[in-house]
């Protein structure tokens, strides 16, 4: 069987080559999101630590292990060697699982240590994952489907862990390490699958730029060159970062507020509607052969997705819209403005400016900001805005992220404009 599954993808038919990546990647990093969100589902109603509810500093333990893995994964996904990213994803998972038991089996408020470990080595399994996909000529597509698995996942997973807890009878701190262990056969199963998708051939190197490990100096002279462009990109991807994952880890808590308490399906019929929708856009852009009519494409992408954000608030707050369909219209914003960012923006950003390196250094560059916002809102929502729900909170951030967002990205598009002039590429 690995010997047969080698030569068909050597040979790339390419049908068969775009679903095996697909499902490997797809499928592991699904795996990671069973080790990462489920604790999420939990309310903890009623525990405080230093006056702060207990979920909300579990947020910021694990986005705090997160964002300190992102920082680090600047130089440690640039840096990678091909041949131990496999040897290195088998390692992150079994790290974070020892973490989610010692978590459950460790007294409050001393579990919250475990739940910052945790948070540190899946930091890391998106770079090693997409390095398998970037650089392609099926990247729109290839990375389309990976991310695939943070929308219908995060709701996946909570819908497991709700039932956990809810038909096994399982409390909240035991309940993540059952539902991570459930994943672990099958990620090793994907993982191996991973390991088998050949490397780009010399054609697609000429079209999306070879990929190469990225060092100090590398690094360095990437961000003196596209410096102003970064910034605006980040700061607009910090507006999204954070909003996305106040989305993902307060959902409980939102379709609570909304009457929907109960409902363990809800997390994943509205975000398999996001995905299909989304990612079936995204995945067009492959289309486009020049790569910096794909980049301005990216661009209008993330318009749209602040504009669906801002604009499906407004028509539920006005009741033109069902709660049902607010959440699909704002998730389907939300990830059409996050989902370029951790796969296919870089990626044509890399070619469209002829600048050989990795698109795991720009993710990890843009996403160590991203947590860092994560955090930020965490905070301010817990001592700058108590009295509000988060349901009140979830829509006064829906209209700043349209504005701000939207007139970041509109800058982006005239910095990386007069840049193409100015490279003439």
């Amino acid at each position: 069987m690995s010997k047969y599954i080698t030569e068909k993808l050597q040979n790339k038919g390419k049908l068969f080559f775009t679903v095996f990546v697909i499902v490997s990647a797809f499928g592991a990093y699904s795996c990671i999101y069973g080790l990462r969100k489920p604790f999420t589902v939990g309310i903890y109603e009623g525990i405080k630590f230093f006056g702060i509810d207990y979920k909300i500093v579990l947020v910021i333990s694990q986005v705090s292990g997160y964002m300190l893995a992102k920082i680090y994964g600047i130089k440690f996904i640039s840096e990678m060697p091909k041949n131990k990213r496999a040897f290195t994803l088998i390692l992150i998972f079994f790290a974070a699982e020892l973490s989610l038991v010692l978590f459950g089996i460790t007294p409050v408020p001393y579990n919250l240590f475990f739940m910052f470990l945790n948070g540190i080595p899946l930091g890391l399994a998106w770079g090693l994952i997409f390095s398998y996909l970037e650089g392609r000529n099926l990247t729109e597509i290839l990375g389309a489907g990976l991310c695939a698995a943070f929308i219908v996942s995060s709701g996946f997973v909570k819908t497991i862990g709700k039932i956990i807890i809810v038909d096994l009878g399982t409390g909240e701190f035991l309940m993540p390490m059952i539902t991570g262990a459930i994943f672990i056969l099958p990620y090793l199963l994907f993982v191996w699958m991973l390991n088998k998708i050949p490397e780009p051939t010399k054609e697609e190197e000429e079209y999306k730029i070879k990929r190469v490990q990225m060092f100090s100096k590398d690094r360095k002279k990437f961000l003196i060159r596209f410096m102003p462009g970064l910034i605006l990109l980040t700061l607009s991807y910090m507006l999204i970062s954070g909003y996305r994952d106040f989305r993902d880890n307060f959902a409980a808590d939102i379709w609570k507020s909304m009457g929907f308490g109960n409902q363990s399906s809800i997390f994943t019929t509205t975000e398999i509607i996001v995905a299909l929708t989304v990612l079936s856009i995204l995945s067009l852009i492959m289309l486009i052969k020049n790569n910096y009519s794909a980049l301005n494409t990216n661009f209008a992408a993330l318009i749209i997705g602040f504009i669906a954000i801002g604009g499906g608030t407004y028509l539920y707050t006005q009741s033109l819209i069902s709660s049902y369909l607010w959440m699909v219209v704002n998730g389907f914003g939300a990830f059409m403005c996050y989902v370029p960012f951790n796969a296919i923006l870089f990626d044509r950003l890399i070619a469209a400016f002829r600048q050989e390196g990795n698109s795991g250094f720009l993710i990890y560059f843009a996403d160590s900001f991203g947590y860092l916002a994560s955090i930020i809102i965490m905070l301010y929502k817990n001592f700058g805005a108590g009295e509000s729900s988060s349901l009140d909170f979830f829509i006064q951030a829906g209209y700043i992220v349209m504005i701000f967002g939207g007139i970041l990205i509109l800058f982006s598009i005239y910095y990386f404009y007069k840049k193409q002039k100015e490279l003439k590429v």
